[in-house]
C-alpha cells in the first residue's frame, strides 16, 4: 500500500475500528484516515496534576490515584456497576453505566493502585466519578496534557486518542510539493510534522506554525483545482467572433441612460474574450441593481451578430420572463427569440426543441431546463447563466461543457463576495466586478422599527400607495409555529387585508408555480398594491414601482440575506424605502447586524462585516455539491494565507508550473472528485 492510498483508506483498516465506529466516526464526516488525522482537537485538558480525595472540587476535572477497595455489581438490570475506591484521605465510587463484570475488574484489579481521571460529583454524601476518562495503572499515560476532540457519542476521548495514535504511528513521510520561497515563509514545516505536532498539546498550544502549514495546503489545493479548471476550459483554441464597438451607444439610446463606467469597463474586457482564440469562462458579479443585465445582452448581441446562438438561463420563471421582455423591448424582432419553461405547452415546446436543433432561433430564455439533455443546439456560441451562486465548481463544470469548443460561458451573481473567499469560490473563473449602480438610481432610506409601532408603518404604508406605489411585505415563517416565535406570512397577510381590503397579495413557497406567476404578474402589472411574501422573492426579480419593503423579524436573517431582500426595490429613479422590523428583545449580534445596514448600501462592505459576524460557510447559506468547505481555514482569521496562495497561484500559473507536483495534495483535498480528470 503506498503513501497516498493509505491516508485515503477507509478508516476500518485501523485496530480496534469495527463497524460500529465506522458508523459514529461518519457522522462526523469521518470515512478516511486522512479525515481523521485532520480532525483537530477543540481543546485541551490538563490531567497532569494529582489530587487527593478530600481536595475535589465538583464539577471539575480531577486526576487521582486510588486503592480499589470493593465492587458492587448489582443483580437488577440498568442499575450501574459501581467500585468503591479510597486514598488515605478519603473515599470515592467509580460508577460504570453499561459496562461489562469482566472489563471493569480488568482495569480495576481489587487491592491494586490506580491513577483515574475525570469529571467528579457528588451524590449521597459520595465523591463519585462516573465512566472515566482515564483509568491505568501507570500514571504516567494519565499525568499530562490530553488531547480532548469533538466527539460523537459513543466515542470517548480515550478511545479516539488510540485510535488517532495508531493512525499518526503508521503516518508516511510524503514528497514535498511547496515552492522554497513558501516553505522558507511557512518556517520550513514539513506536512509530515505538521500532521504529527497539531496532536502534541504542548507544541499546538505554543506555535502556530504547524497549524498554519495545513490550512495553507488545504487553501491551496482549492486554488490549483479552480485554476486547473480554468486551464483547462481555455486550452483549445475557438474561432474568435467579431465584435461590433457602437453597441453601448445604441442601448443608451434605447434606455435613455448613459451606462456606468464599471459597464462599460466590463462590456470592454468581454469583447476581449469573445474576440479571442481562448473560450470565455467569466463572472460578471455586481451588486444587486448594478445593471449586469444590460451587459449580457449587450453580450448576446454581439455573438447573434456572429451567427451564434444564446442560450440565457435564469433561476426562476418569473425572472427568466422578464429578461425575455427586456431582451424584445431592446431589440424587437431583430433576432428570433423564444421562452422556454415547465409552463411552455406541450406543442410549442417540440416546436421550440426542433428550431433550436436547427437554428431557427437565435436567443432562448428559459430556467435550469434548458440544460437538459434533450434540448440540443445546432450552433450554441454563448451561455448565459443568471444568478449562478447556487452552483458549485463541480456544477459550472459541467455548464460549460454544454457547448461546442466555440461556445463562451458568462455567468452573474448579484452576491458580493469578500476579497478572501473569490479565489475560493469563483477561482474557476475570470471575474469582472460592477460595484456603481446606474446615475438614475436613489440609495435606499433604511429605518429600523419595533414592531409594536406598526401603526406607523401602515400610516407610511398608505401613503405610498395612495402615490400609485406598490409595497413588498416579507416574513420568515409561512405559518405559524409553536417553536420559533416568527412572523409568518399568513397571519400578516390576513392582519394586512382587514385594512387594505383586496388590493393585496400572497407569495410563499407552498404556492404552485402557475399561482405564483399569476400573484407576481398581478404586482407587476399593479393589480395588487402589496405583496406579503417569504424570502421566495429574494433572487433577481424587478419590480421597478415597488418602492418600500418591509421586513418582519429583522433580526433573524442575516446581513447579506437582508441586503439581497432590500434589493428588490430601488429599482428606478423612485425614492426607496426599507423598513426593518424587529422585536424589542435584540441580541447584542443583532443590533450589529441591523446598525451595518443602515449605515450602508454597499453589498460588497456588507458581506465583508457578515463574514466576519457570522463566519465561512454560513455566508448565505453556500452548501452547494462540489462547493469546498473548508475543515481548517477561515477566510476571515486565516485571511493572509488566503492572499499568500493567491500570489502562489499566480506564480504557479505564469511560470505555467507541471500540475503533477500537486496531484496528492489535490487528490487529498478533492472534495469535488474531479482532480483525475484534471491532470
Amino acid at each position: 500500500m503506498d503513501n497516498y492510498n493509505y491516508l485515503l483508506s477507509d478508516i476500518s483498516i485501523l485496530k480496534g475500528v469495527g463497524k460500529s465506529l465506522v458508523t459514529k466516526f461518519k457522522r462526523k464526516n469521518i470515512h478516511s484516515i486522512f479525515d481523521l488525522i485532520l480532525s483537530t482537537p477543540k481543546k485541551y485538558v490538563d490531567r497532569s496534576s494529582e489530587t487527593k480525595i478530600k481536595d475535589l472540587h465538583i464539577g471539575k476535572v480531577h486526576t487521582i490515584t486510588v486503592k480499589v477497595d470493593k465492587y458492587n455489581f448489582p443483580r437488577i438490570r440498568n442499575l450501574p456497576n459501581k467500585v468503591i475506591c479510597s486514598d488515605d484521605t478519603g473515599k470515592i465510587e467509580c460508577i460504570f453505566f453499561n459496562s461489562y463484570e469482566g472489563y471493569i475488574k480488568k482495569i480495576l484489579p481489587l487491592k491494586k493502585f490506580v491513577t483515574i481521571s475525570g469529571k467528579i460529583t457528588y451524590f449521597r454524601n459520595n465523591y463519585q466519578v462516573t465512566n472515566p476518562s482515564y483509568v491505568s495503572g501507570d500514571k504516567n499515560k494519565i499525568k499530562k496534557v490530553h488531547s480532548s476532540y469533538n466527539l460523537t457519542d459513543g466515542i470517548s476521548d480515550n478511545i479516539f486518542n488510540k485510535i488517532m495514535n495508531e493512525a499518526l504511528n503508521k503516518l508516511p513521510i510524503l514528497d514535498e510539493w511547496l515552492s522554497v520561497n513558501i516553505l522558507h515563509k511557512l518556517e520550513n514545516v514539513s506536512w509530515y510534522d505538521a500532521i504529527i505536532n497539531i496532536h502534541k498539546p504542548s507544541k499546538i498550544i505554543k506555535e502556530k506554525k504547524y497549524i498554519n502549514r495545513l490550512i495553507f495546503d488545504e487553501i491551496l489545493s482549492t486554488f490549483l483545482i479552480n485554476s486547473n479548471i480554468r486551464k483547462n476550459f481555455k486550452k483549445k483554441s475557438k474561432l474568435p467572433k467579431k465584435i461590433k464597438l457602437n453597441l453601448i451607444d445604441q442601448i443608451e439610446n434605447k434606455i435613455g441612460f448613459r451606462l456606468t463606467n464599471d459597464q462599460i469597463n466590463a462590456v470592454n474586457q468581454i469583447n476581449l474574450d469573445i474576440s479571442s482564440k481562448q473560450r470565455m469562462f467569466r463572472l460578471l458579479q455586481g451588486d444587486v441593481g448594478s445593471g449586469k443585465t444590460i451587459v449580457s445582452l449587450i453580450t448576446a448581441q454581439n455573438i447573434l451578430i456572429n451567427k451564434y446562438q444564446v442560450a440565457f438561463m435564469a433561476p426562476t420563471e418569473i425572472l427568466a420572463k422578464q429578461h425575455y421582455q427586456l431582451f424584445l423591448k431592446l431589440f424587437g424582432n431583430s433576432y428570433v427569440s423564444e421562452l422556454l419553461t415547465r409552463n411552455t405547452e406541450s406543442d410549442k415546446r417540440k416546436k421550440i426543441l426542433f428550431y433550436l436543433k436547427n437554428k431557427k432561433i437565435d436567443i432562448i430564455f428559459g430556467t435550469h431546463s434548458l440544460f437538459q439533455k434533450k434540448i440540443e443546439f445546432k450552433k450554441l456560441g454563448l451561455i448565459i447563466i443568471d444568478e449562478q451562486h447556487k452552483f458549485g465548481v463541480n456544477q459550472r463544470k459541467k455548464l460549460s461543457e454544454k457547448g461546442d469548443v466555440n461556445c463562451d460561458v458568462l455567468v452573474m451573481s448579484a452576491t458580493p463576495i469578500p476579497r478572501t473567499m473569490m479565489m475560493t469560490l469563483y477561482g474557476d473563473m475570470d471575474i469582472t466586478l460592477i460595484k456603481s449602480k446606474p446615475k438614475n438610481r436613489k440609495e435606499i432610506k433604511t429605518y429600523t422599527k419595533d414592531v409594536n409601532k406598526i401603526d406607523e408603518v401602515i400610516k407610511f404604508i398608505k401613503n405610498e400607495i395612495s402615490n400609485n406605489k406598490q409595497v413588498f411585505w416579507v416574513c420568515p415563517l409561512i405559518e405559524e409555529s409553536k417553536k420559533l416565535d416568527h412572523q409568518s406570512s399568513v397571519s400578516r397577510y390576513q392582519y394586512l387585508k382587514n385594512i387594505f381590503k383586496d388590493k393585496i397579495g400572497l407569495l410563499h413557497g407552498l404556492i404552485n408555480n402557475e399561482e405564483k406567476n399569476k400573484i407576481l404578474n398581478n404586482f407587476l402589472n399593479k393589480k395588487i398594491n402589496i405583496l406579503v411574501s417569504t424570502t421566495v422573492i429574494e433572487v433577481g426579480i424587478d419590480f421597478p414601482n415597488a418602492t418600500c419593503i418591509v421586513i418582519e423579524d429583522s433580526n433573524k436573517f442575516g446581513l447579506s440575506q437582508l441586503h439581497q431582500l432590500r434589493g428588490r426595490v430601488g429599482r428606478s429613479d423612485k425614492q426607496s424605502t426599507c423598513i426593518l422590523l424587529y422585536k424589542s428583545s435584540l441580541s447584542e449580534n443583532a443590533r450589529k447586524r441591523l446598525k451595518i445596514l443602515k449605515s450602508s448600501n454597499d453589498g460588497f462592505y456588507i458581506s465583508e462585516e457578515d463574514l466576519k459576524l457570522r463566519g465561512y460557510g454560513d455566508l448565505l447559506g453556500f452548501q452547494q455539491s462540489g462547493q469546498k468547505t473548508f475543515r481548517l481555514a477561515d477566510p476571515i482569521l486565516n485571511k493572509d494565507l488566503f492572499l499568500l496562495a493567491e500570489k502562489e497561484i499566480k506564480i504557479i500559473e505564469e511560470r505555467n508550473t507541471n500540475f503533477s507536483k500537486y496531484k496528492p495534495l489535490i487528490k487529498l483535498y478533492d472534495k469535488a472528485n474531479i482532480v483525475d480528470e484534471l491532470i
